[in-house]
């Protein structure tokens, strides 16, 4: 028979209302209380019955995802972390692909709010920085965490400092004597492409270098677009070509690769590469590739973890989280 919350409430010798706050992590319960009603719930294994639960608390218990981003690698891992943090406070998840340039992307979000009634949201760039859409949802009062938003006051959620990093990974291919460095710049609607190119540009600066527009070339965080301005850097003339090229993500890092082999290009013989984020294909390619790792996973589970605090009336808070720099074979001495 299907163990129910009242016989958890009588096994703990406490009331089926505390049980419930227990198993909604509401803040009311004494520890030693919380921990017999966790015992029993482990030792009857208790599985909360969802209906029942959002009826008794006019919650869902169901987080949303939303996204608009090329590189799977990247939401593979944050939507892994919100995951994790959704299974540890009973919440379900669903993730939903948009996309900003549609008409109509506000009101399919209406339309997602009003059908399936989340009790919160988790934007994820450049979602994270769309005025319209935070606009609506300010006005509809739904709580909502952000990965990496431009605009952090008055935000929950979890971010890394981007410019640091990426002059930290100028300074790596510094000093291993390469002046002719060229940036492969993310989608323009990310903070994160912002972010980056003013770390590029800020390190050749202390170095004492002037920037070149030829060797700044767009893209979009996609692999093909790795690749097209890679080709576009590889057919400079001799002497104005890069030695060294630092793309935004690893995505676009791969198709810079790609690229080198199809100009018969050495990485890292002829030129260095590097990325950002660490996500797998890091480690997938040959050579695999220095990248500066930016923990995904942990980010979304930091900002999910923001927004059920936040849905359980504890403060939430915009947290940073570290990155590192991630050395391997894909640089190396300028030649």
């Amino acid at each position: 028979m299907r163990v129910r919350l009242e016989d958890v409430a009588r096994a703990a010798g406490v009331s089926p209302k505390t049980v419930s706050r227990v198993l909604n992590d509401e803040a009311n319960v004494r520890g030693p209380t919380r921990e017999k009603v966790l015992a029993a719930m482990a030792a009857m294994d208790y599985r909360p019955h969802q209906p029942a639960r959002s009826l008794a608390s006019n919650r869902s218990f169901l987080i949303a995802m939303l996204y608009d981003n090329p590189s799977s690698n990247y939401l593979t891992e944050i939507q892994a972390g919100v995951l994790e943090a959704c299974d540890l406070h009973h919440y379900s998840m669903m993730v939903r692909p948009l996309h900003m340039e549609e008409a109509g992307f506000v009101d399919r979000v209406d339309r997602l709010l009003s059908h399936h009634h989340p009790d919160g949201l988790l934007l994820t760039p450049p979602i994270t920085d769309n005025p319209a859409l935070l606009q609506r949802l300010r006005e509809r009062r739904v709580l909502y965490a952000s990965v990496s938003p431009i605009e952090r006051a008055g935000t929950i959620g979890a971010f890394i400092d981007e410019p640091e990093a990426a002059r930290q990974m100028m300074a790596t291919l510094l000093a291993l004597g390469h002046r002719r460095i060229a940036h492969v710049i993310g989608h323009p609607d990310h903070g994160a492409s912002q972010w980056r190119l003013a770390g590029y540009r800020a390190a050749l600066a202390e170095a004492g270098l002037q920037r070149d527009p030829e060797l700044e070339v767009p893209g979009d965080f996609s692999f093909g677009s790795g690749v097209a301005a890679a080709r576009r850097l590889f057919s400079l003339p001799r002497g104005r070509g890069p030695t060294a090229v630092f793309a935004a993500n690893d995505d676009m890092a791969a198709g810079v690769i790609w690229a080198a082999g199809e100009h018969g290009l050495s990485v890292p013989g002829d030129v260095s590469v590097c990325g950002f984020d660490d996500t797998p294909i890091a480690r997938q390619i040959w050579p695999t590739l220095t990248t500066i790792h930016q923990p995904s996973r942990e980010m979304g589970r930091i900002a999910a973890l923001q927004l059920l605090d936040t849905l359980r009336g504890r403060p939430g808070a915009m947290v940073q989280a570290t990155f590192s720099l991630e050395l391997r074979e894909s640089t190396a001495q300028a030649a």
